[in-house]
């Protein structure tokens, strides 16, 4: 047991208080910013960014690129289907085929889940309010948890000194 234990408070860390730290106030930074905007759906934000908050700058932002254009692309597409064609599984069907086709075209291979994501919640929730207003809360929502991930992991970014001095330290065990 006492082997158990030594184990557990090696890996807690400065590395994993600071990383768990960085990425709590992302989460509930992109909230607040997502509920005074009045996004109806805030979640959407703060979930983005918890995903965005697991990487480090350069990788952020790769991430991020691919994220903001399957987001647009797949709310985009969701309008414009659920417009014209009403809320179907066939029309639903072929908007991911065309979703993947349009990002292949784009070369967004890395968008197309997103895209499909996006398309999946815009067309297949049940809404109230028009399908154009959901597709733009949810590119705004997404939006928002991208850019509070990105500003916060530029301004306070990885410490990649205790993450090579951690991962050299398990590795010479």
């Amino acid at each position: 047991m006492p082997e158990v234990i030594s184990g557990i408070s090696r890996r807690l860390n400065r590395h994993a208080m600071v990383h768990s730290a960085r990425t709590a106030i992302a989460a509930v930074v992109s909230l607040l910013v997502a509920r005074v905007l009045g996004l109806p759906e805030a979640y959407w934000a703060t979930i983005t960014t918890l995903i965005i908050m697991q990487s480090r700058l350069g990788a952020a932002l790769a991430i991020s690129e691919q994220r903001f254009a399957g987001t647009a692309v797949g709310a985009l597409m969701g309008a414009l289907l659920t417009t014209y064609f009403g809320l179907n599984a066939t029309v639903f069907g072929l908007g991911v085929f065309a979703i993947g086709l349009i990002c292949a075209a784009l070369s967004l291979g890395e968008a197309y889940r997103m895209a499909s994501v996006t398309l999946a919640i815009v067309m297949l929730i049940a809404r109230t309010k028009s399908v154009w207003i959901i597709a733009a809360h949810r590119f705004v929502e997404v939006s928002v948890g991208i850019a509070v991930g990105l500003v916060l992991t530029a301004v306070w970014p990885h410490d990649d000194a205790a993450t090579s001095a951690a991962s050299s330290g398990s590795a010479a065990k």
